[in-house]
C-alpha cells in the first residue's frame, strides 16, 4: 500500500510561483496514476491535475491550464505540481492522490477514483 507525503506549501503573493512535491513510499511508483486536488476554505475538494502511471499523459482543470504543470520523477518516486501566476482564489489545502492502474496511459480526474491520499499541504495566496 502506497503512502504519500506532500511538501512545498506556503505563503505566496498573487502572480507568484510555488512547486509542490509528493513523495510516494511503500509501493511501486510506476504502477500508479497520480493526481493533485485542492480544497478551498468552505468548498468541496476539486481536481487540479492528473498524470498517467508512465508519466506520458497529463490532464488539467480548465482553470489551471497553461499555468500549472504536473510531472513525475521516477528516480525519486515523486510527483510535482509547478504552479505559476497564482491567484487569490487558489488558496487551499492541496492534496496528492494515487491510484494503481493496469493501463499506462490513463489519467484520472475524480476524487472517488483515488484510494490513496496524502495529508495535504496549505497554499495561501495573499499580498
Amino acid at each position: 500500500q502506497v503512502q504519500l507525503v506532500e511538501f512545498g506549501g506556503g505563503l505566496v503573493q498573487p502572480g507568484g510561483s510555488l512547486r509542490l512535491s509528493c513523495a510516494a513510499f511503500g509501493g511501486i511508483f510506476s504502477w500508479y496514476a497520480m493526481g493533485w486536488f485542492r480544497q478551498p476554505p468552505g468548498k468541496e475538494r476539486e481536481f487540479v491535475a492528473g498524470i498517467s502511471r508512465n508519466g506520458g499523459s497529463a490532464y488539467y482543470a480548465d482553470s489551471v491550464k497553461e499555468r500549472f504543470t504536473i510531472s513525475k520523477d521516477f528516480t525519486k518516486n515523486t510527483v510535482y505540481l509547478q504552479m505559476n501566476s497564482l491567484k487569490f482564489d487558489e488558496t487551499a489545502i492541496y492534496y496528492c492522490a494515487a491510484a494503481r492502474r493496469d493501463s499506462t496511459g490513463v489519467v484520472l480526474d475524480t476524487p472517488t477514483e483515488y484510494p490513496y491520499w496524502g495529508q495535504g499541504t496549505q497554499v495561501t495566496v495573499s499580498s
